[in-house]
């Protein structure tokens, strides 16, 4: 499970050290039981992230299954993907 209060705390984190892989290994350390994932928005079209911000989107991953998945339930979520949001 991913807490609202959690996902804002990281997103705060994110927006103080900037986006990318520096930032996700400090997530990653800050955080030991979220698995993060670090892309860019564009790698996942058609999905709406649980929190967008101007940089950078927020999506939640259920990998309760083999497979991982997408998921908006902050209950199933066991880790999150950073994707970051290029300028058109």
């Amino acid at each position: 499970m991913i807490t609202s209060n959690q996902l804002h705390a990281i997103a705060q984190t994110i927006q103080t050290l900037g986006v990318g892989d520096d930032t996700v290994s400090t997530l990653r350390q800050d955080y030991p039981s979220v698995h993060f994932t670090y892309c860019m928005d564009d790698d996942l079209p058609n999905n709406t992230p649980v929190l967008e911000q101007e940089k950078f989107n927020l999506y939640l991953i259920d990998g309760r299954e083999h497979c991982l998945c997408l998921t908006t339930d902050h209950q199933t979520a066991t880790g999150i993907v950073v994707a970051e949001i290029i300028p058109e």
